[in-house]
């Protein structure tokens, strides 16, 4: 069971990976008709925000593109920072959104803020815990099972509570690119939500497969409870 659990899971994530590549490259083509940049559209939604003490930056690499919400700093891919494509306007705004995420005290995006920091730790645990059990002997295997169905319970709940994160800074950027005038209604909105909607996936993947790693090491801690009773 814990191989199915193991490629169901890794399937699935990679299917999430290969879906917003894929659809990424297909809207990534072509110019928009008002002729701006994703750096350009990050510079105007954040003006126009009232947001003046974050950085904009770009560096190199595809999809690496995140807000940075210690440094208050805003990372393009330079694909997306110099491009002119949907694509590259969409993934420009969405991480706008998390900028505008952090300046309105969007609560979600603190919280997950706050557990960064468990989660790192839960993440090392469900890595190294089950080789430390395995090749050392000294972890018994219901204390085992009860440090991952933690950890895995913390990660679960670190990515239950990206997801309003994520979908909120995916439709702010939708609203603010046709409200602005940066994307024209019909085929270029299209393919900004497509990539948008795409790239969502791969946070519901992660939070299903911590899910069921989260429930396969609390069932039986809960049967075995129940039988001690």
């Amino acid at each position: 069971m814990i191989w199915i659990l193991f490629i169901g899971t890794m399937a699935l994530s990679l299917w999430a990976m290969w879906r917003v590549k894929s659809v990424y490259n297909h809207h990534n083509q072509g110019v928009v008709r008002s002729g701006v940049t994703g750096g350009q559209v990050a510079a105007e939604i954040l003006r126009r925000s009232g947001i003046r003490d974050v950085q904009i930056a770009h560096a190199e690499g595809l999809l690496g593109d995140h807000y940075d919400p210690i440094h208050k700093r805003l990372v393009l891919s330079e694909a997306n920072y110099f491009g002119r494509s949907p694509a590259a306007l969409g993934v420009a705004a969405h991480e706008c959104g998390h900028a505008i995420q952090h300046a309105q005290a969007y609560r979600p995006l603190h919280w997950r803020m706050a557990a960064v920091g468990i989660t790192t730790y839960a993440n090392y645990i469900v890595m190294f815990l089950p080789l430390v059990g395995i090749f050392t002997g000294l972890i018994a295997p219901m204390t085992g099972a009860f440090l991952m169905a933690v950890a895995w319970g913390v990660i679960m709940l670190f990515n239950l509570v990206t997801l309003p994160v994520e979908f909120d800074a995916s439709r702010r950027a939708k609203v603010v690119l046709a409200e602005f005038g940066f994307i024209a209604p019909g085929d270029e909105a299209t393919g900004v939500r497509k990539v948008l909607d795409a790239a969502a996936w791969t946070y519901v993947a992660a939070f299903i497969t911590s899910l069921a790693f989260f429930l396969w090491h609390l069932l039986p801690l809960l049967a075995g409870g129940r039988q001690r009773d």
